[in-house]
């Protein structure tokens, strides 16, 4: 067995609370495509520009987004495309655990 550390906590609470917000968990979700810039994020999840900023910005002190300077636009990426594929991991796992959680026929999140 591993042994786990304060760190290791610490970095789970840090996705953890990540996730515990819908819309952050949207934007997770919404980078497994790739990079967007937070106006584009902002209109594809129908929230004001300042909530994605302030969603961005505590993605970016969790460590879980990066971001490049492109001229005057500035593009969002997950930290680590791993994490891309563990969010689907997880999406899948929880509906097999809760397959009632979205409707089989309209769900278009997995």
């Amino acid at each position: 067995m591993s042994t786990t550390t304060l760190t290791h906590v610490s970095a789970l609470s840090r996705l953890g609370h990540a996730l515990s917000d819908d819309t952050r968990t949207r934007i997770l979700l919404a980078l497994r495509d790739g990079p967007a810039r937070p106006s584009a994020l902002a209109g594809e999840l129908g929230v004001s520009k300042q909530v994605m900023s302030n969603q961005l910005a505590c993605l970016r002190g969790c460590g879980l987004v990066t971001t490049t300077a492109e001229g005057r636009n500035v593009w969002y990426a997950l930290a680590d495309p791993r994490l891309g594929q563990t969010l689907g991991e997880l999406l899948e796992l929880t509906l097999t655990i809760d397959p009632d959680c979205c409707s089989a026929a309209g769900c278009t999140c997995a």
